[in-house]
C-alpha cells in the first residue's frame, strides 16, 4: 500500500478533499485518471526507422488498421496525427523534419508546428544529429520546456550505434548543451536498448497525471511497465475506493450513485487494454514477435483478463464484502479521511476487490511479457 500512495502525489489532495467534504473534486480527479490527454512529438526524417517507431509506441505493427505507412502519404510540410486504437486520450504526431538551411529560425519553426501544444518531443534521428535541431532543443528550453529529448533511431544489426552516439553528444556538446543524452531506441522492440530509460526519464519531468496517461496508453513491454502500470491503477482504486467510503457520511445529495460497481468496470476495462490483455493486443503482440497467439491467450488465467463484465466486478464487491474484516484497521484510518471511518466498510471492499483483480490481470501480464521476451524473436 505504501507504494500505491506514493505512486500519485494526487493522494493526498484527494484525502484533503474528502476532509473538507469536496466531493465534486474527488470525481473530478477519478475523471482526469481516467481520461488525461496526452499529445507526443516526434521529430525527424520519414523514414522507415521513424515510421515503425510511432507505429511501436501504439502497439502496432505493418498491416495493422491505423498504422503509419511509408512511404508517408503525408505532405512534406504537414504533421500528420496518429491517434491510439485503443487509448483515444494518447495521440501522436509526426512532425516534419528540421531543415539543414543556414540561417536557420529555430522559433519560426516552432511556432509553424504548435511546439507548446506537445507535452513530450523525441527528437528522432538515424544517422548524423544535425546543428538545427539542436537549436530548437535549446530555444524549447530558453521557454522552459525540458520534455524535449533526442533519440537515435538503430536496428540491432547497426555496429555502429555507440559510434554515432558519441558523434551526436559531441554535437550536444559543441553547441553548449550542458548535459548531453541520447538515448539509443530500437524502433521495432522498444523493450531493447535505451527505450526504458528514456520513459523513465520522460515520466519523472512531465506533470504527474501526463506521465500517468503516457504509462498507461503504451504497450505493456517489460516487467517493470507492468509493476508500474499495476501501482497506477491502484492509486485510481484508492480514490473511487475513497469516494464510495465517504458518501454515506457526508451530507452530500445524490451521491450514492457516483460510485458503484460501474466505477469498478471502467478502472478495470481501462486496466486490461492498459495491460494488453485484450484478445486484439495479444494477437498484434504475438504476431511481431513470431509466437502462436494461442500460446500467449493461454497464459490469461483470470477471468477478468479475458472480458471485464459488471457480473463478474458485482461478484468480487459482494465477496470483499463479506471478508472486510482481512483489512487491517490500520490501513483503513490511514487511508480514509475523518468523516468517512465509520464508512469504512464499503472502503475496504472495494479496495480489497478491485486490488485483488488488478494483481490478477497484471500477473497475467507478466506472464505474457517473460514469454515474449525469452521465445519472441
Amino acid at each position: 500500500m505504501a507504494d500505491v500512495l506514493k505512486s500519485l502525489n494526487l493522494l493526498e489532495v484527494l484525502k484533503e478533499s474528502m476532509d473538507t467534504n469536496k466531493l465534486s473534486d474527488v470525481k473530478d480527479a477519478i475523471e482526469d485518471l481516467l481520461i488525461s490527454r496526452i499529445n507526443v512529438g516526434v521529430v525527424g526524417d520519414r523514414c522507415q526507422e521513424k515510421t515503425t517507431f510511432l507505429n511501436s509506441l501504439r502497439g502496432l505493427g505493418v498491416g495493422d488498421q491505423g498504422a503509419a505507412v511509408h512511404p508517408s502519404t503525408v505532405a512534406p510540410e504537414e504533421v500528420a496525427g496518429y491517434p491510439d486504437p485503443k487509448h483515444t486520450d494518447f495521440r501522436l504526431w509526426d512532425l516534419p523534419p528540421i531543415q539543414n538551411t543556414s540561417p536557420f529560425d529555430p522559433e519560426s519553426y516552432m511556432d509553424k508546428y504548435k511546439f507548446a501544444r506537445y507535452n513530450a518531443v523525441f527528437m528522432a534521428f538515424t544517422d548524423s544529429l544535425q546543428v538545427n535541431s539542436v537549436k530548437v532543443f535549446l530555444e524549447a528550453r530558453s521557454l522552459q520546456n525540458k520534455t524535449v529529448y533526442f533519440v537515435l533511431l538503430v536496428s540491432d544489426k547497426v555496429k555502429t550505434l555507440e559510434e554515432k552516439r558519441k558523434a551526436g553528444l559531441e554535437v550536444l556538446t559543441a553547441q553548449g548543451v550542458a548535459v548531453p543524452k541520447v538515448y539509443v531506441v530500437n524502433p521495432s522492440c522498444l523493450e531493447k536498448l535505451d527505450f526504458p530509460g528514456l520513459l523513465e526519464d520522460v515520466c519523472l519531468d512531465l506533470p504527474e497525471i501526463r506521465a500517468h496517461a503516457l504509462l498507461l496508453a503504451l504497450p505493456t513491454l517489460t516487467q517493470t511497465l507492468v509493476t508500474q502500470k499495476k501501482e497506477a491503477f491502484k492509486a485510481l482504486v484508492w480514490a473511487a475506493a475513497s469516494l464510495s467510503g465517504g458518501i454515506s457520511t457526508l451530507p452530500v445529495p445524490f451521491v450514492a450513485s457516483m460510485v458503484d460497481s460501474s466505477v469498478g468496470v471502467r478502472i478495470l476495462s481501462k486496466a486490461q487494454l492498459s495491460l494488453c490483455l485484450d484478445n486484439e493486443s495479444v494477437d498484434r503482440l504475438a504476431r511481431s514477435r513470431g509466437i502462436d497467439p494461442a500460446r500467449l491467450k493461454a497464459l490469461r488465467t483470470c477471468t477478468l483478463s479475458l472480458e471485464v463484465s459488471k457480473g463478474e466486478v458485482k461478484k468480487r464487491l459482494a465477496a470483499a464484502e463479506k471478508e472486510v474484516s482481512t483489512v487491517s484497521s490500520r490501513l483503513v484510518q490511514m487511508a480514509m479521511p475523518r468523516q468517512a471511518c465509520s464508512a469504512s466498510k464499503s472502503f475496504a471492499a472495494m479496495l480489497q476487490a478491485l486490488n485483488a483483480a488488478l494483481d490478477d490481470m497484471a500477473a497475467d501480464a507478466a506472464k505474457i511479457v517473460e514469454v515474449v521476451q525469452q521465445e519472441g524473436r
